[in-house]
């Protein structure tokens, strides 16, 4: 299998951990993509993912499969015991729901605040992504600030359960946790007064599958390079 990705951004990062918690990273190829050069805007790239999105997966008979989550899907199920995804139909629609919020009201809005609210990753891509339009920094400070009510939504469901989705660490913490990190590279933190949230961040920083991943998948090299 081949994996098209970017070490040090937040979508990459999802799969890096996925890889770890099933015992996976030798049995990918990892390709890296510019991003920083727009190549996954480009014809090449287009041509295997029209999306012009990473992470990709490609399996060894050449079937493309790309999307998060849809990747971790295909990953955790491959022994046919799925840990990240959830086992009985009950599970399966709370990791789902879980991870779909963490995506809506944290990881997309972040994007979208750093690539419309700061200068990005520079002007090759920013040329696909936001261009000079009048209302470009109220569309910023709009999606900033649910960001900040997505963190005070997940303090209060942390405050009941360890993990976002229950009990067990799923793809909706996977999908929270990257889009945290995201937030540091690009100025939005969580306030000191989110305790559950911070507690939280803590349980999952320790787990094996993310700290073996620390140094490649949570601090954005690209964005910190130009001062974020």
């Amino acid at each position: 299998m081949k994996i098209y990705d970017r070490s040090g951004f937040p979508n990459p990062a999802r799969i890096r951990i996925v890889l770890a918690e099933k015992g996976l990273d030798n049995a990918v190829e990892f390709v890296p993509v510019d991003l920083i050069g727009a190549e996954h805007k480009q014809e090449a790239f287009l041509s295997l993912n029209p999306s012009g999105v990473i992470p990709l997966l490609e399996l060894d008979d050449g079937t493309l499969i790309s999307e998060a989550t849809a990747i971790t899907e295909y990953l955790d199920n491959l022994d046919g015991n799925p840990t990240l995804t959830g086992n009985s139909p009950k599970e399966k629609a709370l990791v789902h729901m879980m991870q779909r919020r963490a995506e809506a009201y944290v990881l997309d809005p972040i994007g979208i605040y750093f690539h419309f609210g700061t200068p990005g990753l520079g002007p090759s891509l920013q040329a696909f992504k936001s261009p000079e339009w009048a209302g470009r920094k109220e569309w910023a400070d709009r999606n900033r600030a649910t960001v900040e009510e997505g963190f005070r939504y997940f303090n209060k469901i942390l405050g009941s359960s360890d993990y976002v989705a229950g009990e067990f660490f799923s793809m909706a913490d996977i999908t929270l946790f990257a889009g945290l990190a995201f937030g540091d590279a690009a100025g939005v933190h969580v306030p000191e007064e989110l305790g559950n949230l911070i507690a939280w961040r803590g349980r999952v920083n320790s787990l094996p599958s993310v700290q073996n991943r620390s140094g490649q998948a949570f601090l954005p090299e690209d964005a910190k390079r130009l001062g974020f």
